[in-house]
């Protein structure tokens, strides 16, 4: 059996076998982020137990959640054999999704993203990928922009002078991709998996965030 990656560069079936040799499988993840869903990929670092950072920098202000230094990009629609090329300097990189081209997020707490998606599903509302991090957050993808228009958006919405554990990830962000370790604390999950709908058109951030702030109110006044 094999499933088949697609992007702007090509279309190219992968099967178990002597194709695959050489080939990991963080490689094949990386893969389907840039090929099945169109996104960047970044190598990021990883955090040791005790919170070290691989960057060697005794004094990093994000240990395990930042791209490599040096590292080159994977472009969105690159085939496996591409981002082969490109990963196999760099085993067992964290993958790294630049924030601000495809996406940008809107991150809450845990407990107030799950509460927020149960709601949102009933309603009917139009969902993109949600992630859970092992740090307690809910990160829910919405279209580009959002993180600029987060302070406007509030404010018409009459949320902008509220105590919120809300805030949104824009250009200049990156988010680590499940099943990579968060800062040594854990893999990142999916709340809600990319699909090829979601993933390329997310939703406008104004239909989910009454909703999100609301939850977050509610869930800061227990």
């Amino acid at each position: 059996m094999g499933f088949t990656i697609g992007g702007s560069r090509g279309t190219r079936e992968f099967r178990s076998g002597s194709r695959r040799r050489g080939r990991t499988s963080e490689c094949t993840t990386v893969a389907e982020y840039t090929g099945l869903w169109g996104w960047d990929v970044v190598p990021g670092v990883r955090a040791s137990a005790a919170g070290e950072c691989s960057c060697g920098d005794a004094r990093c202000a994000a240990p395990g959640a930042h791209p490599l230094p040096f590292a080159a990009e994977v472009p969105a629609g690159a085939t496996l054999d591409e981002v082969t090329e490109v990963w196999s300097g760099f085993p067992g990189a964290a993958v790294l999704l630049p924030a601000g081209r495809a996406f940008d997020v809107i991150e809450v707490a845990e407990e107030a993203g799950r509460r927020a998606l149960v709601r949102l599903e009933r309603m009917g509302l139009p969902l993109g990928p949600v992630a859970v991090t092992p740090t307690g957050r809910a990160q829910f993808f919405v279209a580009p922009g959002a993180a600029a228009e987060l302070p406007q958006l509030l404010y018409r919405m009459g949320w902008d002078d509220a105590d919120l554990d809300l805030r949104a990830l824009g250009t200049g962000t990156y988010v680590t991709a499940p099943p990579s370790d968060h800062a040594g604390l854990g893999p990142v999950g999916w709340l809600r998996p990319p699909t090829l709908d979601t993933a390329g058109q997310p939703p406008q951030a104004r239909l989910l965030l009454g909703t999100l702030a609301y939850i977050c109110h509610r869930v800061h006044r227990v």
